[in-house]
């Protein structure tokens, strides 16, 4: 009698999963995300380019602070954004270099590139490409109603069966695949913020 309770509920929750369209899909992750929505949240992002490959950031932001981790040359850099200074941290040189931050860099970008997250499917088709016991793969091709020339022509995303929220978004265009993965809302203020007690022997470089 237990074994076929368990085949039963086992085979309910399938056939609900089965059940589902695409757009079903999306409208609960999209639920998912409301339930989560924040302003401190993290993700990485690839950028896959022909001959330099893929470079690889991961960005953290709390309010106005954000900490972005990129690899340069092989050479992991960590630069701490707060207000009107940014602080850079070079573990090949030691280096730690403060320096004036202009609005034009990243941490607007990183506001934009979270923005990818929001509304995915507005404007597009979405259709189940492939389904695994921990995820929907979705594919999302752009509607004839949508105008928007920014908008990719199709977005692949990927979406987790045990919360419903986005585990990538991925986009190509002029050859370069940017894919958007690991989105975390857990994140605490301590993770954007400089600490310099961190860095005792680096050298410091003021460009105040």
């Amino acid at each position: 009698m237990k074994r076929f309770i368990c085949i039963l509920v086992a085979g309910t929750f399938a056939a609900l999963s089965w059940g589902q369209t695409a757009q079903e899909i999306v409208d609960r992750m999209d639920a998912a995300m409301d339930e989560a929505r924040s302003e401190n949240f993290a993700f990485t992002m690839d950028i896959k380019m022909p001959i330099v490959g893929t470079v690889t950031s991961r960005a953290y932001t709390w309010g106005d602070k954000t900490r972005l981790e990129m690899v340069e040359d092989g050479n992991p850099v960590t630069t701490w954004i707060d207000g009107p200074t940014e602080w850079t941290y070079d573990p090949a040189k030691n280096e730690i270099e403060i320096a004036p931050h202009e609005q034009t860099s990243s941490s607007t970008e990183t506001t934009g590139n979270m923005e990818m997250f929001e509304g995915i499917t507005d404007g597009y088709n979405v259709k189940i490409k492939k389904e695994t016991p921990t995820a929907w793969y979705i594919r999302c091709k752009k509607s004839k109603s949508n105008q928007d020339k920014d908008d990719p022509k199709t977005m692949d995303l990927i979406v987790s069966k045990d919360n419903y929220m986005p585990l990538s978004l991925s986009t190509k265009a002029s050859m370069v695949t940017v894919t958007l993965r690991d989105l975390d809302f857990n994140i605490t203020e301590d993770m954007v913020t400089f600490d310099p007690s961190k860095y005792p022997t680096a050298t410091v470089i003021d460009k105040r």
